[in-house]
């Protein structure tokens, strides 16, 4: 496990608030495409435009894909990172806490792998050390598993949960573990979907801004990030894993947020168990103390 501290100390302010959407005036949608495809920077406001497009319904599914398509193969610096992932963050509702739990929000997201359940028993655990949770998380992407998915395999469990449900399961147990809805970062489920199916799935900037929307709509004190590397990970070498890492580290602190990494080695299944209701009941073993060592390690190293 190899850790990339927090860099938050001196960053400047981010160009854009998380309030800003819905003040501009929109961008033809095509315009936007044509101009990352030709490698160009698009401004925080066309980024606005976009993700407003994304969210009410406005962008066709084909001009997604192909606004996606670009951004994969043209990337964006990170100035359009921060932009895209604030503009994401604000198309929904964001999440807001009792003054009594200043500091102790917080969550740990993983970029995915194969057999790895270790959210299923970290929300938990620093959950029972005085901390909230508030885990909004993904599906499947690629071959990687989506802890939403495994979360399903145990019957009548309930992904999608309001603002107000979230704060009452917080303030009873300490932690939960929801999607993306019509209310909480709706931009970020239609992108989400898309990605797997236009091959978009590893692009830098995109996965930054999915990932760090969720947490920036969380209002977290703290986020820890399992960066994978691998033969079953989406980022085949250390190198590449590291790159990802900083520009979540970076953009998380621009964002306010107290923000760390953990580079970790996927080139075989985490644990024993590969499967949702297996992954699952290994999760709980390792709450109980028991299962396989490789699990524990990580969700005690990430914690």
């Amino acid at each position: 496990v190899s850790p990339l501290p927090h860099r938050g100390a001196g960053r400047p302010k981010p160009r854009c608030q998380l309030s800003g959407t819905g003040m501009d005036a929109p961008t033809p949608l095509p315009t936007l495409i044509r101009k990352k495809r030709d490698g160009e920077r698009l401004e925080d406001a066309e980024i606005r435009s976009f993700v407003r497009g994304v969210t009410e319904g406005t962008a066709q599914q084909g001009q997604i894909g192909a606004m996606l398509m670009a951004i994969r193969l043209r990337g964006m610096d990170a100035g359009e990172t921060l932009a895209l992932t604030q503009a994401m963050a604000s198309s929904g509702r964001t999440l807001a806490w009792p003054p009594a739990w200043h500091g102790l929000v917080v969550d740990k997201h993983s970029t995915g792998g194969v057999g790895d359940k270790v959210s299923l028993a970290l929300a938990p655990a620093l959950a029972a050390c005085g901390c909230k949770v508030p885990m909004i998380s993904g599906r499947g992407l690629g071959h990687t598993g989506g802890t939403l998915d495994k979360l399903e395999a145990i019957p009548g469990f309930r992904v999608s949960q309001s603002p107000e449900e979230m704060q009452h399961i917080l303030a009873r147990v300490g932690c939960c573990i929801v999607g993306q809805s019509a209310e909480l970062v709706p931009a970020d489920r239609v992108l989400y979907g898309l990605r797997d199916v236009t091959a978009t799935v590893d692009s830098l900037p995109l996965i930054t801004a999915s990932i760090l929307s969720k947490k920036a709509a969380e209002r977290l004190s703290a986020l820890v990030l399992d960066v994978k590397f691998g033969g079953a990970a989406l980022y085949p070498t250390q190198e590449s894993a590291r790159e990802l890492a900083q520009s979540l580290v970076e953009v998380g602190a621009h964002l306010g947020i107290r923000t760390a990494a953990l580079l970790t080695r996927m080139e075989q299944p985490l644990g024993r168990a590969v499967g949702n209701a297996l992954e699952v009941l290994e999760a709980l073993e390792c709450l109980g103390g028991s299962g396989p060592p490789d699990l524990r390690h990580l969700v005690t190293a990430l914690g």
